[in-house]
Formats: C-alpha cells, sequence, structure tokens
C-alpha cells in the first residue's frame, strides 16, 4: 500500500526527474521508471503492492479526462474515419498479433492477450508530450486514436483477463455482447455524467464549486459506466468532450483559468507517479523471475516492440492503400498522403495507460493460484514502453526530416483572425456598451485608442514577415514597460507588508490582481 513515505519519494522523483531530463537528454519517464526500479531496492519500497482496482480509478480517469478536455473536436470530425480505424481495428489486430506471437514463443494464451491488450494501445499523453514538433492536425489525430484505442483495448483487456481467471467464458455471442455493451453503456454513461455535470454548473455560482464539480465528472462517467460493465475509458473521454465543448458558455473566467492550473498539475503528477510506482513493481517482478526467466523476458521485449512498428505500419499502409483505390474511384481526394503515414508509423508511443493495465492484472485466479506470469506481463510492459519511448523518440526526428511535412501556420493565422475579428465586432459594439455602462465619452474615446492599437498590432503580425514592424516594436516596448510597472507594484506591497503597514490579507487580495495583469501581459506576445 502507499505509505506517507512513498508519497513523499514519488514528489521527490517527479521533482528530480524533471529538473535534469533536459540537461541529461533522456526522456522523463524513462528516469521515472528507472528511479521507480531504484526505489524498489530500498528494504521500505521493496514490497510495495498497488490494488488492482486502484490503479485503474485512480490514474485513468484523471489522465484521460484531461486529454479529452485539450483535444480538437474539429479535427477528430474531419479524421473521424482513420480514428476510428485505428482506435478500433488497429488496436484489436495488434492485440492479436502480439497474442499470437507470445503464444508461438510459449506463452499460454490467456497471458499472451493479457500482455497484448496491455501493449496495444498508444498513450495520448505520450503522444502530446513527444511528438510536438508535428503539425497541429497529425498531433489531433494521433491524440485523438490514443483516447479512442484506451476504450477498445480495455475491452479485449477484461476478457482476456476475466477468461484466465475463470469468471468468463470466451463465445462469440459474449465477446460480441461485452463488446457492444463496453461501447454503447460508456458513450452513455460519458454523455449522462457530462450532462449532469453542465446541469450543476448552470446552478453554481462559486468558483470552488464549479471546480469540484469538474473534478468529479470523469470519476463519476468512470463509474457509473464500470457499474454496468461498460467501457470506464470511453466513459471519460465522452465526458470529456462533451464538457470542453459545453463548459466555456457557463462557467466564469476564474472558473476556467483554476481548471486549468489544477488539471495540467494535477495528470503531470498522476503521471509521473505511475511511472515511478510501475518501475517498483516492475523491479519486484524481475526480482521473481531467474536468470532464464529474465533473458527469455528481454528478448520477448525486443519481439514485441519491433511487432507493434510492423503491424502499425502494415495496417497504415493497407488502410492507405484502400482508401486511395475507394477515393479515386469515386472522384473524392484522399487526406492523408504517405509522408504523414510515415511519421504515424514511428509516433506509435506506449505509455502510462499500458503500465497502468499491467500492474492492474490481479495476482490470484477464482481458484486462489497465482496468476500465470503475472510477473512476466509487468516487466514485459515496462520494457516495451522504455523501448517504444526512448527508440521511437530518437527515430522520429529523422523520419520528420525525411517527410518533409509542411508547416502548420494554422494556429496562429485562426489566433489573429480570432483576435482581430473580436476587437472589430467590440468596437462596433462599443456605443451601444458604453450607453449601457454609463461610460463618459473621454471613456469612450480612450477605450477605443486602445482597441484600435491592439487591432494595429494584429494587422502588423499579418503582414510583417518579423519583429521589425513599428506597430510590433512599439506593442512590444508598451508590454515591457508594462510587466515592469505590474512587478514594480508588487514589490510595493511587499514593501509595505513587512514594515508591517498592511495585513498579509490584504497583500494577497491586491496581489491576486496584479497576478492576473501579469499573466495577460506574459501572454500578450504570442511565440
Amino acid at each position: 500500500m502507499l505509505g506517507p513515505e512513498l508519497v513523499v519519494v514519488l514528489g521527490l522523483a517527479i521533482a528530480v526527474t524533471a529538473g535534469i531530463a533536459d540537461r541529461i537528454r533522456v526522456a522523463p519517464p524513462v528516469l521515472l521508471l528507472v528511479f521507480g526500479a531504484g526505489l524498489a531496492l530500498v528494504p521500505q519500497f521493496s514490497d510495495v503492492q498497488l490494488p488492482a482496482d486502484a490503479v485503474l480509478l485512480l490514474f485513468l480517469p484523471a489522465l484521460l479526462y484531461w486529454e479529452s478536455l485539450t483535444t480538437s473536436l474539429r479535427e477528430i470530425r474531419k479524421n473521424l474515419r482513420g480514428i476510428v480505424l485505428m482506435g478500433t481495428l488497429l488496436v484489436v489486430l495488434t492485440a492479436g498479433a502480439v497474442a499470437a506471437l507470445l503464444h508461438l514463443l510459449g506463452l499460454p494464451w490467456g497471458p499472451a492477450w493479457v500482455l497484448g491488450a496491455a501493449v496495444a494501445p498508444t498513450d495520448a499523453t505520450a503522444v502530446g508530450a513527444l511528438t510536438r514538433m508535428l503539425p497541429r492536425r497529425n498531433v489531433t489525430v494521433l491524440r485523438a486514436e490514443s483516447l479512442v484505442n484506451d476504450g477498445t483495448t480495455l475491452v479485449v483487456y477484461g476478457i482476456a483477463v476475466a477468461v484466465t481467471v475463470g469468471t468468463q467464458q470466451l463465445t462469440v455471442w459474449g465477446v460480441s455482447g461485452m463488446l457492444l455493451l463496453s461501447y454503447v453503456g460508456g458513450v452513455a454513461a460519458g454523455l449522462a455524467a457530462a450532462w449532469v455535470g453542465t446541469l450543476v454548473l448552470r446552478r453554481v455560482e462559486s468558483v470552488v464549486l464549479q471546480n469540484l464539480v469538474t473534478l468529479l465528472v470523469p470519476f463519476v462517467a468512470f463509474l457509473g459506466a464500470e457499474a454496468v460493465d461498460a467501457s470506464g475509458v470511453l466513459a471519460v473521454v465522452t465526458a470529456g468532450i462533451v464538457v470542453s465543448q459545453v463548459a466555456p458558455k457557463l462557467d466564469r473566467a476564474e472558473t476556467r483559468q483554476q481548471v486549468r492550473a489544477f488539471w495540467s498539475f494535477l495528470t503531470y503528477l498522476l503521471n509521473g507517479a505511475l511511472f515511478v510506482l510501475v518501475g517498483i513493481e516492475a523491479m519486484i517482478a524481475a526480482r521473481a523471475l531467474d536468470p532464464t526467466e529474465l533473458l527469455r523476458a528481454g528478448g520477448l521485449i525486443a519481439a514485441v516492440a519491433v511487432l507493434l512498428v510492423v503491424v502499425r505500419f502494415a495496417f497504415l499502409n493497407a488502410a492507405g492503400g484502400t482508401i486511395w483505390l475507394v477515393t479515386r474511384r469515386t472522384g473524392g481526394r484522399p487526406r492523408e498522403g504517405h509522408r504523414d503515414r510515415l511519421v504515424s508509423g514511428f509516433a506509435g508511443f506506449r505509455g502510462a495507460v499500458s503500465l497502468a493495465m499491467a500492474v492492474a492484472v490481479p495476482r490470484t485466479l477464482e481458484s486462489g493460484a497465482a496468476f500465470p506470469d503475472r510477473d512476466l506481463i509487468v516487466f514485459v510492459t515496462a520494457g516495451v514502453v522504455v523501448l517504444t519511448i526512448v527508440g521511437q523518440a530518437l527515430v522520429l526526428p529523422a523520419v520528420l526530416r525525411h517527410a518533409a511535412l509542411p508547416e502548420d501556420e494554422s494556429v496562429g493565422e485562426e489566433r489573429r483572425y480570432a483576435e482581430r475579428t473580436a476587437i472589430e465586432e467590440a468596437l462596433d459594439a462599443l456605443p451601444r456598451l458604453a450607453r449601457t455602462a454609463g461610460a463618459d465619452r473621454a471613456t469612450v474615446d480612450r477605450v477605443r485608442k486602445d482597441y484600435e492599437a491592439h487591432l494595429d498590432v494584429i494587422q502588423a503580425r499579418e503582414e510583417a514577415e518579423d519583429d521589425d514592424h513599428p506597430a510590433l516594436q512599439r506593442h512590444d516596448a508598451a508590454v515591457a514597460l508594462e510587466l515592469a510597472l505590474v512587478q514594480h507594484k508588487a514589490a510595493t506591497l511587499l514593501r509595505l507588508r513587512d514594515a508591517e503597514e498592511i495585513d498579509d490579507l490584504v497583500l494577497r487580495q491586491v496581489r491576486a490582481g496584479y497576478d492576473a495583469e501579469e499573466a495577460r501581459l506574459e501572454g500578450a506576445t504570442p511565440p
């Protein structure tokens, strides 16, 4: 179980890793796994056991909810066909291919399917962290694939575990019913949780309560789906996508600021903690294997990692060729070319979801006997995750240079378009809003002048190829001056507090406004 010492050590591990990962040019997840393996050598942590249900409930809802909140629904719609194919059919084929290979290498069918399901899905968090150099559309497709395939693979995983443990009989109708219930029930539970959440948000004014609602939604969706034996993962993803479309119309600016900060920090901690905990479990599993089994496990890791890439490339090219033939006959034009498929083939990173499934494998069967090859499943899954993150992350930059994908300027263009349109419509509405607010002419003229200056800056960014445009230089200088003034005001507050001329409560109240102003100014110049 998790004691207070382990909680502190997890925080230290995440902090140390964040500080040294860039300096030594090693992916943070790999360092966290190594740190966890080292912890397993310490007697106090050598017998850490993670409850299977707790692993899935504590980690997956939060990690997947934030990824679904921050993905692009528009890009998902544009690329829905490929996302669905890769999130369903590719996952099942991958799990089956890995299971067949492992069975040929001597593993029983039950554990082989469990391990195949664990390593089948790509990981949305890993994709988001390791593919930032890709164009937005490619990243969105990869992340959406990861969100969909998590639901598919957990169904396969659940069937494999249930059959191996002895609680489920493997029949065509039984599996079909489980798949149907998993998808329909999962989506329904996600829609219900999102509907209840948005209903509450409409009636709650307190920022704290609004944040609490957003925290509860993914866990309510997950538990609701699990209660009817449906896919908790699909429920969380569905709820996240719905909330991402509805919540911005309901909650307040302060709520949105807190939600972004809270979820970014929470998922960062959970992802890091999971890698450390799996490192501990992997080392415990390694100690349970004799030298011959360890050597065999190393071979399985290499074989499975290679097979994952081969199956992914084969599927992408087969699907791409089929789509090309169909669209050519119908007069359409395929969205993806061979360069996109080349990059996607090397971007199938495995990560936290695979690790969570491996650790969640029960330790005993219905008969009370130990789950067959559980230690091997944990160790091989951790090894495959490390190998895909390290190997494919090293290869991906060279693949990107070879593919020479066009640069994606759409985000910057759309941001400028959004800002320009919003300011133009605000200026049109200024006289009417000024009458409503009771503002005098001098105030209206000052506000109009500020907005028109901002509009000039946006126009200059659209026209200028660099930052030498006079309007941009004036804007950057004004932002720098305002930022320096805000920081000077904050320093004055601290001096007054230290001199006991104002109370700490007053400092916090006034400083909160300065902090919001400073954050606005720091984001005034887009990268």
